[in-house]
C-alpha cells in the first residue's frame, strides 16, 4: 500500500492463478490451431497465427470486462478480480503478437512506414476498405498503457482516480477492437458463426454491466428532509446487516453506513486503492474490508491500519428511534469520528 515501488510478490496464489492462466492461454492457442488446420487445410501458418493471437486477444478481453460486473453480483468471483491486472497484461501481449505479425505479414517491403501503411492502406469509399486496421493500432495503444501502469506504484503516483480515469480507456478500446472485427475480419468470412459469437460477446458484456449498475439502485430511496443541525435520514438500524454496510448517496455521494458491534459508522464508499465499493465489502477483526483487493480501514477513522497509510472521508453519524441519520458533510479523510451506539430494544 505504500507509494514506493515494490516487485510483485509472487505468493503461491498468484503462481497458480498465473500457471493457469498460461496453460488455458496455450490450450486455446493450440486448439484454435487444431480446428482451423480441420477447417481450413490450406491457411497459410502466417495466416493462421495472426487469428489465433487475435481471437485470443479477444475472446481474454471479453473475460477481463466480465470480471468486474459478475464480481459485484456474486462474491465467488472475487478471487478472479483480485487477479484481473494479470489478465490484463496477457491480452495486450496477445494483442501485440497478433500485431506484429500483421505488420510483418502486410506491412513491410515497402517504401511506405509500416505505421503508416496501417493507417491508410484500408482507407476507401466502400465497406471492404474501411480503415479497420487503424482502429486495433488505437486499441492495442490503450492496452499497452494499461498494461504499463498496472503496477501499484503507477495507481500511487498517478493517484486513485487518475489512474482509474486512465484504466476505463479499456472501454474505449473495446469499442475500437469491435470495429476493428467486424468491419475486418467479419468483412471476409462468410459464416454467420463468427458474426453471432461477436454479437452474443457484445451482448453478454453490455448486460452484465447493466445489471450490475443497477444493483444499488433500491437503496437510493428519496431521504428525509435534513434537519436543523444538517443530518438527514438513511435507513432503519434493522436494514443494515451486521458487520456490513448500506450504501447512499448523499449530497452527490456515495456513503457507506456500516453496522458493527452495537455502533454504527460512516465512511465514503470509495476505495483509494482502485475506488472499490467499500459499502459491497465487511468489517473483518474490526477493519472494513474493500471486497476488490483487500485494502482495510478502520470504520471511526477511515485511516488503514499502520503500517498502511490510507484514508478515506468519515461522516457524523447518530441514531434516533432506531433509525440512522447521517451528515452528508464529509470530514477529511482519516477524521476519527465517534461511532453511533445502538441503543437495545
Amino acid at each position: 500500500m505504500s507509494v514506493g515501488y515494490k516487485a510483485v510478490g509472487w505468493n503461491r496464489q498468484k503462481k497458480i492463478y498465473d500457471l493457469a492462466l498460461v496453460a488455458g492461454v496455450a490450450a486455446f492457442l493450440a486448439l484454435f490451431t487444431v480446428v482451423s488446420l480441420v477447417a481450413f487445410p490450406h491457411v497459410t501458418a502466417e495466416i493462421l497465427l495472426i487469428r489465433a493471437f487475435g481471437t485470443a486477444a479477444l475472446f481474454l478481453l471479453h473475460v477481463v470486462l466480465c470480471i468486474g460486473p459478475l464480481a459485484r453480483l456474486d462474491r465467488r468471483f472475487l478471487p478472479l478480480l483480485y487477479n484481473r491486472r494479470h489478465l490484463g497484461v496477457t491480452t495486450f501481449l496477445l494483442g501485440f503478437v497478433h500485431s506484429v505479425l500483421v505488420v510483418v505479414t502486410y506491412h513491410t517491403g515497402s517504401d511506405l512506414n509500416p505505421i503508416v501503411s496501417v493507417f491508410v492502406s484500408d482507407a476507401g469509399a466502400s465497406v471492404s476498405q474501411f480503415p479497420f486496421q487503424a482502429f486495433g493500432f488505437i486499441a492495442l495503444v490503450i492496452l499497452f498503457l494499461m498494461a504499463a501502469t498496472s503496477h501499484d506504484f503507477w495507481l500511487a503516483n498517478l493517484t486513485a482516480p487518475v489512474w482509474k480515469t486512465l484504466h476505463m480507456l479499456v472501454y474505449v478500446a473495446y469499442a475500437a477492437l469491435v470495429v476493428h472485427v467486424v468491419f475486418g475480419a467479419l468483412q471476409s468470412e462468410t459464416n454467420p458463426l463468427y458474426a453471432a459469437a461477436m454479437f452474443l460477446g457484445v451482448v453478454l458484456v453490455v448486460t452484465l454491466h447493466c445489471i450490475a449498475a443497477t444493483r444499488e439502485k433500491p437503496k437510493d430511496a428519496p431521504r428525509e428532509p435534513a434537519t436543523p443541525d444538517g443530518f438527514v435520514e438513511v435507513c432503519a438500524v434493522e436494514e443494515i446487516p451486521e458487520h456490513r454496510a448500506r450504501i447512499a448517496t448523499l449530497a452527490g455521494e456515495r456513503v457507506a453506513v456500516f453496522r458493527y458491534d452495537g455502533k454504527i459508522s460512516a465512511v465514503s464508499n470509495v476505495c483509494q486503492h482502485q475506488n472499490g465499493p467499500l459499502g459491497e465489502g465487511r468489517i473483518v477483526k474490526g477493519c472494513i474490508t474493500c471486497p476488490w483487493h483487500g485494502y482495510q480501514y478502520l470504520p471511526d477513522t477511515g485511516a488503514s491500519p499502520p503500517p498502511f497509510t490510507e484514508k478515506v472521508p468519515t461522516f457524523r453519524v447518530k441514531v434516533a428511534d432506531r433509525r440512522v441519520w447521517v451528515d452528508p458533510r464529509p470530514n477529511p479523510p482519516g477524521t476519527r469520528v465517534e461511532p453511533a451506539i445502538i441503543e437495545p430494544n
